[in-house]
């Protein structure tokens, strides 16, 4: 077996169908398009149109296989709504990544109950509600993953982690919960955690020029992330490569998190 082949076979999405919610932008704009060069078609769901339109256009002029959902996560029905829309692209997807959320941090003494629900609707409830609906198909077919993006916040709690905070720790054990029900079945659920990495989603963090650098001399690697750091991470988490990773949080965060 030459290299090219030994490759496909571990690394290849030839013939999977992927989900990504948040996925027209950011960090979940990397992965969708990693996805989709590995060979899966993908269903980008988020709510603005022309950022949909404009990651889209740019996976099928790369002759990719790719679809948009514009939906509102933060409700119930919209989720349902979004979910079902979604499978009809290309089939039930084999591949979830939840990376959409929300990241409202005002002081705890200033969160109200608005802030909460928002925040927990979109970055948890949005999640568990996407898994129901897809992991016992995948349990049922024998193959599936669950992606879910988190936050370092999930494991220490800094820059007023709030409600924010609270909402991807649960995220990282509901992965581990779905891992012990389905894995058995072939379906790995495991969470990307980054660094800090310029997206849209921490504006206002990314306008601070001396936090930024602050942050970048914290990082082993001497860098802030890039949304394009994920790719390969998620590819492999994807892929069959994995099989045997489930239940895991996966710091890609050039050693933030051990510095």
């Amino acid at each position: 077996m030459d290299a090219q082949t030994y490759l496909s076979d571990l690394f290849s999405l030839d013939g999977r169908t992927a989900l990504v919610t948040g996925g027209s932008s950011g960090i979940g704009r990397a992965i969708a398009g990693a996805l989709a060069r590995a060979g899966a078609g993908v269903v980008i769901v988020a709510r603005r149109e022309a950022e949909l339109a404009a990651a889209v256009g740019e996976l099928t002029d790369d002759g990719c296989r790719a679809a948009r959902v514009s939906a509102d996560l933060s409700t119930r029905d919209g989720v349902r709504a979004a979910a079902e829309e979604a499978a009809v692209a290309f089939g039930e997807p084999d591949i979830l990544v939840n990376c959409a959320g929300v990241n409202l941090r005002p002081p705890l003494d200033d969160l109200g109950e608005d802030v909460w629900d928002a925040t927990m609707a979109v970055n948890l409830e949005a999640p568990y509600l996407l898994g129901q609906r897809f992991g016992p198909g995948m349990a049922e077919r024998g193959f599936g993953r669950i992606i879910h993006i988190t936050s370092q916040q999930a494991h220490r709690a800094f820059v007023r982690s709030g409600a924010y905070g609270v909402s991807k720790g649960a995220l990282e054990s509901l992965a581990r919960s779905q891992a012990e029900a389905w894995s058995p079945y072939g379906v790995t659920c495991n969470t990307l955690v980054p660094g800090f990495v310029p997206t849209p989603l921490n504006a206002h963090l990314s306008a601070d020029p001396e936090r930024v650098a602050a942050l970048a001399a914290r990082t082993m690697v001497g860098r802030n992330g890039l949304a394009g750091d994920f790719a390969g991470a998620a590819v492999f988490l994807a892929s069959r490569a994995s099989a045997y990773v489930t239940g895991q949080a996966i710091h890609v965060d050039g050693g933030f998190s051990v510095h």
